[in-house]
């Protein structure tokens, strides 16, 4: 036994000593692949800053982006992506082939929300359209939309500058009306997934209001909700004010429907299962004495299980027909906007866990933090749903000091997403933007044979 002891101790020194090896080696082009990405952060920053200036001060409505488009496949073009516009309304492709490797795809949304913009930033949106309904509305990157396009127009740049580092497929693309959970949708009806490479992998970024600039966040599994858009006809007999009798009011009706959706989440729902049913318009009536023939309620619905969505969007409609029929009233109309469904998101585990794993060292760890699901809807999912494993995550856009400020009892609360006040901070915010979806990309690019094709 000890001849034996004697003569295996140095293989196992070898092994031991190769395999520290190995871990160093690693370790140093890990630190050297995000210095090299950071270089190039560095040299593309005064083009990145000027387009995502342009891209605020322009925004487009959803199914409008003709110039947003545009602009982001002319980036792509002069870097060597093979570029396809038109996919899916006014979506954007762009293939870059580097030999033989997974397929990886990056998507950045591109419409903004019918908000009048109140920062008072230099490059603050002016725009102004009428929109489906001939109403004029403000037109604003209230949702960060300018944001992500910009770091992924920079990490385009980064990997196109790179390619001597990795192998593979990059497939680029530019989603159209994320606002309105249709774009990711009508690119894949259209052949995003048969016309051009189909994935192994797939990223987004979003920009998050609450946490500072240079961290990320991020969800394993399931990250974001179930979200249904649900509009109620309720029809009524108009008359006048002074003689209710002789009606059957909407009004009234619409009220007890309102009160009586709640009832769906707090007595029909079981407690630990997440879920939300929101009257968010109203809309019925022309003057104090009139009693009108309908209201019109507009509601958003979020669940993270297909069950429980089910049972809200029946319940609903259950709801509304039992209470015109309680008050003699005709029939109400319920309608589930099928083309606004957004499918719940979950982020793939394996895939989660090695990009966390590559961000926390291109960040340091302390800047990568875990979040728990919320109850937004992004239609990235329908990516995951189509059998691609793919990963959001967010991105941290605010002043360190303003976020200490909001935190505590008195603190003051951040503009969310969606508020006329929402505005990262650019220059941290582009760069980690960038740095971290390049990383990300590129450790999927390494991924080895079992996502190579």
């Amino acid at each position: 036994m000890q001849t034996y002891r004697r003569l295996l101790y140095p293989f196992l020194a070898l092994a031991l000593s190769t395999a520290g090896f190995e871990h160093l080696r690693a370790d140093e082009e890990g630190k050297d692949t995000t210095a090299a990405i950071k270089k190039r952060v560095a040299a593309d920053y005064d083009h990145l800053e000027a387009l995502y200036k342009h891209l605020h001060s322009n925004p487009e409505l959803s199914l409008r982006e003709a110039r947003t488009s545009a602009r982001l496949a002319r980036e792509l073009k002069e870097i060597g992506f093979e570029v396809t516009e038109r996919v899916g309304g006014y979506g954007v492709v762009g293939v870059l082939k580097n030999g033989k490797g997974p397929v990886v795809m990056v998507r950045t949304d591109m419409d903004a929300l019918p908000v009048v913009e109140r920062t008072g930033l230099p490059y603050a949106s002016k725009v102004r359209v009428r929109d489906k309904n001939e109403n004029e509305v403000g037109v604003m990157h209230a949702c960060g939309h300018d944001m992500h396009m910009t770091c992924w127009t920079g990490a385009a740049r980064a990997l196109a500058a790179m390619k001597e580092r990795w192998k593979g497929t990059l497939v680029f693309i530019g989603q159209p009306a994320e606002e309105v959970g249709a774009g990711a949708r009508m690119m894949l009806e259209a052949g995003l997934f048969t016309k051009f490479p189909r994935p192994d992998y797939a990223f987004a970024l979003h920009c998050a209001p609450n946490i500072p600039h240079g961290t990320v966040s991020y969800t394993e599994g399931l990250a974001l909700a179930n979200v249904d858009s649900v509009d109620i006809v309720v029809r009524g007999k108009g008359g006048h004010g002074a003689s209710p009798h002789t009606t059957v009011d909407p009004i009234v009706l619409a009220a007890r429907i309102v009160l009586d959706l709640q009832t769906l989440v707090s007595r029909e729902t079981n407690p630990v299962d997440p879920a939300v049913v929101t009257v968010g318009s109203i809309h019925g009536g022309s003057k104090h004495n009139i009693i009108p023939n309908e209201v019109r309620l507009q509601l958003t619905v979020r669940s993270t299980k297909d069950s429980v969505r089910k049972h809200l969007l029946e319940g609903i409609r259950r709801i509304a027909e039992s209470a015109a029929k309680g008050a003699n009233a005709p029939p109400p109309q319920v309608t589930v906007a099928p083309d606004e469904f957004t499918p719940a998101l979950y982020n793939d585990p394996e895939l989660t866990r090695k990009t966390v794993a590559v961000l926390k060292d291109a960040l340091g760890a302390e800047r990568v933090s875990a979040r728990p699901p919320v109850m937004g809807g992004e239609d990235f999912s329908r990516y995951g749903r189509a059998h691609v494993p793919v990963c959001l995550f967010w991105l941290g856009t605010v002043d360190p000091k303003r976020v200490a400020e909001s935190e505590g009892e008195n603190g003051k609360p951040l503009p969310s997403l969606h508020s006329d006040l929402f505005a990262p901070v650019p220059k941290p915010t582009i760069e980690t933007g960038v740095l971290t979806m390049t990383s990300a990309v590129m450790n999927a690019l390494r991924a080895g044979e079992a996502g190579q094709r």
